[in-house]
């Protein structure tokens, strides 16, 4: 499992990372069919649609740890780690570079226009299965704060820890979410935008983090020591077992 202070961060992740998302699935949020509920009835059903976004994070989180295992298994973790943390940053101080994303970008737009198809026919029920699959499907959009997670997500190394990292990540964008329907249009585009260099700062430190994770300088919480085993210290850690397990073999066989 992974170190305690790493699923903080996963929190520390999505309660950050949801300013972000006051401007972006704000819209979608504010659109939710909760019009003529009680407030009571507003936070079920708000508290609903999150369940649903969160488990397709769990999802995500899946896929991600179980690539991220495989990169752990053929020895490449701590290179990972250091790599994902410097394309965090220069995503961030050097945009320019990726001039090419429009073309990415088109292509998330069909995607997302597809996706807001299948959207539509659910806003016009304002019941809770639907309001369950409009998180489920809202967790799949192309979103940046996503996309840091997973970098998370990949980092945990582990199927398991993956899932863990997204659903935490999840919770912890929850209370700006529930607080968006709820509030409605009180918060202004204005505002939306001044959050939008905290994200930004986020992202570097966390890149930071990555490379110093990667860098393995046996520092606690930080640049913790990695415990898995050289491959060679393994072999000799497996001929060291086969070895006593042969003297117990014998043992067993002198006693009959």
């Amino acid at each position: 499992m992974m170190s305690d202070s790493y699923f903080i961060l996963a929190l520390i992740t999505g309660l950050i990372t949801s300013l972000h998302c006051i401007g972006m699935c704000g819209p979608i949020a504010i659109a939710l069919p909760l019009g003529r509920k009680t407030w009571i009835e507003k936070a079920f059903g708000t508290l609903t649609y999150n369940i649903g976004r969160t488990i397709t994070y769990a999802f995500i989180g899946a896929v991600f740890g179980l690539v991220g295992q495989g990169i752990q298994m053929a020895g490449f973790h701590q290179w990972a780690s250091i790599i994902i943390g410097i394309l965090m940053i220069i995503s961030v101080l050097f945009p320019a570079l990726f001039k090419d994303k429009r073309k990415i970008e088109s292509f998330l737009f069909g995607y997302t226009g597809k996706l807001i198809g299948k959207f539509r026919k659910l806003f016009s029920n304002g019941s809770i299965p639907s309001l369950f699959l409009i998180g489920l499907l809202n967790g799949l959009l192309p979103c940046g704060p996503v996309y840091v997670a997973v970098a998370g997500a990949l980092n945990t190394g582990s199927m398991v820890n993956g899932i863990l990292f997204m659903i935490l990540f999840g919770i912890g964008t929850i209370p700006i979410m529930v607080a968006i329907p709820m509030l409605g249009n009180i918060i202004g585009a204005k505002i939306r935008k001044k959050f939008s260099w905290v994200l930004s700062v986020f992202i570097i430190l966390l890149g930071v983090l990555f490379i110093l994770r990667g860098l393995d300088l046996g520092i606690m919480y930080v640049s913790p020591k990695s415990k898995m085993l050289k491959p060679h210290v393994m072999k000799k850690h497996e001929n060291c077992c086969s070895g006593k397990i042969d003297t117990l073999e014998l043992k067993q066989i002198n006693t009959k």
